[in-house]
């Protein structure tokens, strides 16, 4: 997977053989299959690969049942890698690995400070505006030192109340085009620009590929069948082992387009 690549980098973590032991909030944990997990992440790696996407796995932390979840101890806006600071401790362990990975591709590097929490799930960048869901994993701290970080960058920062939602990409995501497509009763929807509501709830979350490429959960069957007759590319891809510990699309890879990087390489 070392390849050639159009767009850049997509970061992933093989999963953890801890997996299992994920953390479970808003829903009844349900037993997960690791060998299916493994099969789910090389598929999904193959399929972020086949859109343009070089792939680099950072390195594994199989201590840690979470890790896979590259996302949420990273988050990269143009050249700068912040390092999160995740809001459940056990996870916290994670950053080191993330910031190897960013510092190898010669990433700036920003990090939150205690008593700051931040995850990237909570992080949704829509072009120069950045949402920040505040709730159970990212406090206000985190989010205003994110808001103090990305200024100099001129990104907006808006802070979006969370509900029952364990991550703000939990229940909303951003199609290419910036529309917003997701579950508002999940959030405080007056926070956020008008919301497209999916059939389904898999359907909230799309992580675009670049183009007119669209990744999806292939659980979100009616959701696939309305972004094709959209003229969205959608590339569906079956997580339901990750789907049992909450997570979505976007969980498993932190992109880092080629623009960002200093070298462009």
């Amino acid at each position: 997977m070392d390849g050639y690549s159009s767009y850049g980098v997509a970061l992933m973590r093989r999963p953890s053989p801890r997996l299992a032991d994920g953390i479970v909030t808003h829903i009844a944990r349900t037993p997960v299959d690791p060998v299916l997990a493994a099969r789910q992440y090389t598929i999904y790696q193959e399929t972020v690969a086949s859109a343009g996407w070089r792939v680099h796995e950072v390195d594994p932390a199989p201590e840690h049942p979470d890790s896979v979840f590259v996302e949420d101890p990273l988050v990269v806006c143009e050249d700068l890698a912040v390092l999160t600071r995740p809001g459940a401790q056990t996870r916290r362990g994670e950053v080191e690995g993330v910031e190897r990975a960013a510092r190898t591709l010669g990433l700036r590097v920003a990090r939150i400070e205690a008593p700051g929490t931040l995850d990237g799930g909570d992080v949704l960048q829509v072009g120069e505006t950045v949402y920040v869901g505040v709730g159970e994993r990212t406090n206000t701290e985190g989010a205003d030192q994110l808001e103090q970080i990305l200024a100099p960058m001129g990104r907006k920062v808006h802070r979006v109340a969370l509900g029952r939602a364990l991550h703000l990409k939990s229940a909303v995501t951003a199609l290419p085009d910036g529309t917003l497509i997701g579950l508002p009763e999940l959030v405080a929807a007056t926070s956020l620009p008008p919301i497209r509501r999916p059939p389904e709830e898999p359907g909230a979350h799309v992580l675009p590929l670049g183009g007119r490429d669209v990744l999806v959960s292939a659980a979100a069957h009616e959701t696939i069948h309305q972004l094709t007759a959209d003229h969205w590319r959608v590339l569906p891809v079956d997580i339901s082992e990750f789907e049992k510990l909450e997570a979505c699309v976007t969980c498993l890879s932190v992109l880092v387009p080629d623009r960002a990087r200093p070298d462009g390489d």
